[in-house]
């Protein structure tokens, strides 16, 4: 009898099969969301950049979030934290309220002038639409934890236009420099879809053009290891500035809500007494300049304080 000769990758078919249909639900829900997201961002700037008085209620707007927090987000509030909580250890579907909650609570910060970024609202979003899949097909463990890497992945790349960074970042959450290669098919095609389906509402990304490209050589090369190494070392204490801020205000302020007020009282002053409204938003315009012409010396330290200053205001803001 004839045997027919047996390929392994005709057995890979199945899974890839799953994982494409899930990769797109996921990046369908994201690049949505995205898009929305960006959408709103856009109308909150312009409005808050034609009244810049604005940021005189930046208190009682933070306030106003951090009672709704305080109210309905204390299962949420541990943001990316709880997502990759979730991906080493999980427990229970992350509740669909983180996607109001955290979509709310940064357009409403930027509309009325603090300093916070895009990337943690869409990676949120991304993972807590993936995780309600879980529901609906019922999947395992292991199943869920490639399917929340996915949503993180069509999150970041879609709020950046960054597919391929975007599905790095989701395939590193667990542990940077280890990816786990179960997750490589799932997260590139989110990414990349989850892109796509942000530009397909009308979503235009931002754009750097460099205006020449240096040639190689020993210096640059040796520069490049040295904005490197500054790069991390800032990175670094970012993120132990926001850590520390938060714990301060956590240990000063009692009420949760009231830490945002007091926090944002504190930012509107220092903007309005320094003329710093240049760093409050997302400050794409002083990153588009930066390409063209020389940057002030103080700038990187003047959007630090001020994104220090909003993030670690914020922190804990349900417990």
């Amino acid at each position: 009898m004839r045997k027919f000769p047996h390929f392994e990758q005709l057995e890979l078919l199945p899974y890839l099969r799953k994982w494409f249909i899930f990769a797109t639900l996921v990046a369908a829900l994201a690049g949505t969301a995205s898009a929305f997201f960006l959408l709103s961002l856009d109308l909150a700037t312009a409005w808050r950049e034609a009244h810049p008085w604005i940021i005189w209620l930046l208190p009682f707007a933070g306030m106003a979030v951090g009672l709704v927090y305080f109210l309905l987000g204390k299962r949420v509030d541990g943001g990316n934290n709880l997502l990759i909580e979730e991906i080493h250890d999980p427990k229970q579907v992350v509740p669909l309220r983180m996607v109001p909650l955290v979509l709310g609570g940064t357009v409403i910060s930027h509309l009325f002038g603090a300093s916070v970024g895009r990337e943690g609202t869409a990676v949120q979003m991304g993972g807590a639409l993936a995780d309600q899949l879980t529901h609906v097909f019922r999947l395992h463990q292991d199943d869920r934890r490639v399917l929340l890497m996915s949503g993180i992945s069509a999150g970041f790349a879609s709020v950046f236009g960054t597919p391929l960074a975007g599905a790095v970042f989701g395939l590193e959450v667990l542990a940077i420099g280890r990816m786990r290669y179960d997750a490589l098919f799932p997260c590139i095609v989110a990414a990349f879809v989850a892109d796509q389906v942000c530009s397909a509402w009308g979503v235009h990304h931002t754009h750097y053009a460099m205006s020449a490209v240096n040639n190689i050589d020993a210096w640059s090369v040796v520069a490049v290891i040295i904005a490197g190494i500054l790069f991390g070392l800032v990175g670094m204490l970012f993120a132990t500035a926001v850590h520390k801020i938060g714990a301060l205000v956590k240990h000063l302020i009692a009420y949760p809500p009231l830490r945002p007020f007091f926090g944002g009282l504190v930012i509107a002053t220092a903007v309005w007494a320094l003329d710093a409204y240049r760093y409050i938003g997302l400050g794409i315009p002083d990153i588009a300049r930066s390409f063209q012409e020389p940057m002030l010396p103080w700038d990187f330290l003047g959007k630090l304080v001020f994104t220090v200053a909003s993030l670690g205001r914020a922190s804990r803001a349900a417990r």
